[in-house]
């Protein structure tokens, strides 16, 4: 089976998104041992700008997520075109082109009309 460029660049934007939530789990189990280690409150912890030593890490996170959506909603941009053309091949399958009726039936001359 062959891919189209479309689908290749569908499979690329999934590499990358899944790649991007990988980075992302680790960073916040990374994130989350640091904050329970220190015991510090979840909010006072995640703020890039009351904890410098992790600030890093919490921008990369948010810059993940912002990612994440980004190809997801390429992805779906994707898929729904990927839905009509299918929707529109099914139709143009279901309903071959057929010569249409002729409602009426034809009706001959009575014989000795044209005299």
């Amino acid at each position: 089976m062959e891919t189209s460029a479309s689908d290749r660049e569908l499979i690329v934007v999934m590499r990358r998104y899944f790649a991007a939530k990988t980075e992302l789990g680790e960073i916040r189990a990374r994130l989350e041992a640091a904050r329970q280690a220190a015991g510090e409150d979840i909010a006072a912890f995640y703020d890039p700008r009351s904890n410098p030593i992790h600030a890093g890490d919490i921008v990369r996170s948010h810059g993940l997520k912002n990612e994440m959506v980004s190809l997801m909603d390429r992805a779906e941009v994707w898929g729904r075109a990927a839905a009509a053309a299918d929707r529109e091949d099914r139709s143009e399958r279901a309903s071959p082109e057929v010569e249409p009726l002729s409602i009426g039936r034809k009706i001959d001359a009575p014989s000795g009309a044209d005299t």
